[in-house]
């Protein structure tokens, strides 16, 4: 007689993070695990592969934070990402019985993130910036725009994970560009599975319309929203010396029906906080 196979389910829940109040499918898409603990580093980055979403989260003990996390994209693992950040604030919020200030344990260090009901914001680590070799032309050639319609100086900056910064000239070019992706993997390379690029521009007053470019496979993608590279953004406003505080609402995914809306603050003191709504969708589990 055969004996039982004993399964394990992980409970699970899907996240809407950057969402618009009222549009139940705004937002870019989130999945968190409720427990991650008993599930090693290859079932992580299969589960993540299986929902194949931007980013799926796992929640497990901190001796340092209310809660450590873990984040994977499909194909590899990151040291931090915001919307993942925000919305697994959510998450440990409830399951931790914790009040509206919760801090994170990630690879990137511990980011204390705040409440105010759904609407969650996060202090992002201090910046470092670097100089971008690419020349203009060749960055416009990437995104296949004129080279005269690059902006101020494009860089590469690090709040957690580096990223290439690029500022246009108008919103009409930010909305044109469709990158080269051999271009792409050459100028917007982080490692060898890394490839990326956020173009941004004043659209009116203090609204930024924004992309998210990156590798994927022998193409591109874009992301609805990345609040790394709107942290990454806050860094390259202090590294180009503007005056403080800086208060921006940046709107990202409307190019592929997936509108979002992040807020960016940079303060007096320098402190870079990203600020988004998070809904929940559904609720699952997972056996294995």
């Amino acid at each position: 007689m055969f004996g039982a196979i004993v399964m394990t389910e992980y409970r699970y829940r899907l996240l809407n993070v950057f969402a618009i109040a009222g549009d139940k499918f705004s937002g870019n898409p989130l999945c968190v695990f409720e427990d991650g603990r008993g599930l090693d580093d290859a079932t992580m980055q299969a589960l993540a592969l299986q929902f194949n979403l931007s980013e799926t989260t796992f929640v497990l003990p901190s001796d340092t934070a209310t809660a450590k996390v873990r984040i994977f994209a499909p194909n590899y693992e990151m040291p931090f990402a915001g919307h993942p950040t925000l919305g697994t604030a959510h998450v440990v919020r409830e399951i931790r019985a914790a009040d509206d200030a919760v801090s994170l344990e990630m690879k990137a260090g511990i980011i204390p993130v705040t409440a105010k009901g759904a609407k969650w914001t996060l202090q992002a680590n201090p910046p470092t910036w670097r100089n971008v070799e690419a020349t203009h032309a060749q960055l416009a050639d990437m995104l296949g725009i004129s080279a005269n319609e690059i902006g101020q100086e494009p860089l590469w900056v690090n709040t957690g994970s580096e990223q290439l910064i690029i500022p246009l000239t108008s919103a009409d070019a930010v909305r044109r560009c469709e990158p080269k992706i051999e271009l792409l993997q050459r100028y917007g390379r982080i490692s060898d599975e890394r490839f990326l690029a956020q173009v941004w521009s004043h659209e009116v007053d203090n609204t930024i319309i924004a992309r998210f470019f990156f590798a994927k496979g022998n193409s591109y993608a874009e992301d609805p929203a990345t609040g790394s590279a709107c942290a990454n953004l806050g860094g390259w406003f202090i590294a180009s010396q503007l005056t403080m505080p800086i208060n921006k609402k940046i709107l990202q995914g409307h190019m592929i029906k997936r509108p979002c809306e992040l807020n960016l603050q940079v303060n007096e003191h320098a402190q870079i906080l990203v600020t988004g709504l998070v809904a929940e969708l559904g609720r699952g589990t997972i056996k294995l």
